[in-house]
């Protein structure tokens, strides 16, 4: 097989190109050649930049599929759409949950969960319109390529080499051991879908040649938050104790808290069915876990700093003191 990768040296990328190459898959990187430019010294490379619409890089050559990791606006993946014209077989874009609507969605939801408006009259990534710019990629990559065209939605994703610290926030913090504040509810269900996992069912999606629609999320059995920072104390080797905190005063967008629960409890059937394997999530912990030690545990710029977390947890009722020996 060959394949193009738009974006393959950044964790999500970085996981695919990786399991494409663990098949035999004949592997071309597209990029700035700025993110990670040590990884994958072997493999060509096709420097472009989407910002500025320079794709010009792809104008030769040939692929079966091209996989889309960097597309976040229309204009993005219309320009590489352009440019590869018929001479991809297929076109595999990586879209995101935020593409559907917020309200009135049931537990175990499908991917054919209503979405939110497409946005095309602007390419600031916000809150508001991360999702329906999305959306919008996803209506043009479908009309360009009709049955030749695949969308894969991740929920959270997590790994090592994860760029965006949400799961790793709670991997180092459990691995501190201690009390633990969440300012949220820990029966809250959470999904998060190792980048590893993720990467198998893209790769064995274009092995296959398999149009659609599919979840990517994980892990296999419903977790909550609580059991989520249980399962990274675990994995740590140290113990813990969940304490729900008042959000007021806890940073924004704090990690895997979620409002609606119910968008923390959508269908993987589908992707199961295609080839999404199913990493334990104590297996996951540990690896990000062993990768966020390696690198030098830098500060986070999420979640609670330590001196936040205590002055949250001296805000309650002071932790009791403990037994005197007999």
């Amino acid at each position: 097989m060959r394949l193009l990768v738009l974006g393959g040296t950044s964790f999500v990328g970085r996981a695919i190109v990786e399991d494409a190459l663990r098949t035999g898959a004949e592997v071309t990187l597209f990029g700035r050649g700025r993110t990670n430019p040590e990884l994958f010294p072997g493999l060509p490379r096709l420097i472009g930049d989407r910002d500025t619409g320079d794709y010009s890089a792809l104008r030769g050559g040939g692929w079966d599929t091209v996989v889309d990791v960097s597309g976040y606006v229309p204009r993005h993946v219309g320009q590489a759409m352009d440019t590869l014209g018929d001479r991809v077989g297929r076109y595999l874009f990586i879209s995101s949950h935020a593409v559907y609507e917020r309200t009135g969605v049931a537990p175990g939801s499908d991917e054919d969960t209503p979405r939110r408006p497409p946005v095309r009259d602007t390419e600031e990534l916000s809150e508001a319109t991360y999702g329906p710019l999305k959306v919008a990629c996803e209506d043009d990559v479908i009309a360009r390529y009709g049955t030749r065209s695949t969308i894969v939605r991740p929920g959270t994703v997590a790994g090592p080499h994860d760029s965006m610290n949400t799961f790793t926030y709670w991997v180092r913090r459990a691995a501190r051991g201690g009390r633990v504040a969440l300012p949220g509810d820990p029966a809250q269900p959470v999904q998060v879908v190792d980048s590893r996992d993720l990467a198998r069912l893209v790769v064995q999606l274009c092995t296959d040649d398999r149009p659609g629609v599919f979840h990517a999320v994980g892990p296999a059995e419903p977790t909550t938050l609580g059991q989520l920072i249980q399962t990274c104390a675990r994995a740590a080797g140290t113990r813990v104790d969940v304490v729900p905190v008042p959000p007021e005063g806890a940073p924004m967008m704090f990690p895997l808290v979620r409002a609606s629960w119910t968008t923390q409890q959508r269908s993987a059937a589908r992707a199961r069915q295609a080839g999404l394997p199913a990493t334990p999530l104590e297996v996951t912990a540990a690896d990000v876990l062993a990768w966020d030690r390696a690198r030098g545990a830098p500060p986070l710029p999420l979640g609670y700093t330590p001196e936040e977390e205590q002055a949250a947890l001296a805000a309650l009722s002071p932790a009791p003191p403990p037994p005197t020996p007999a």
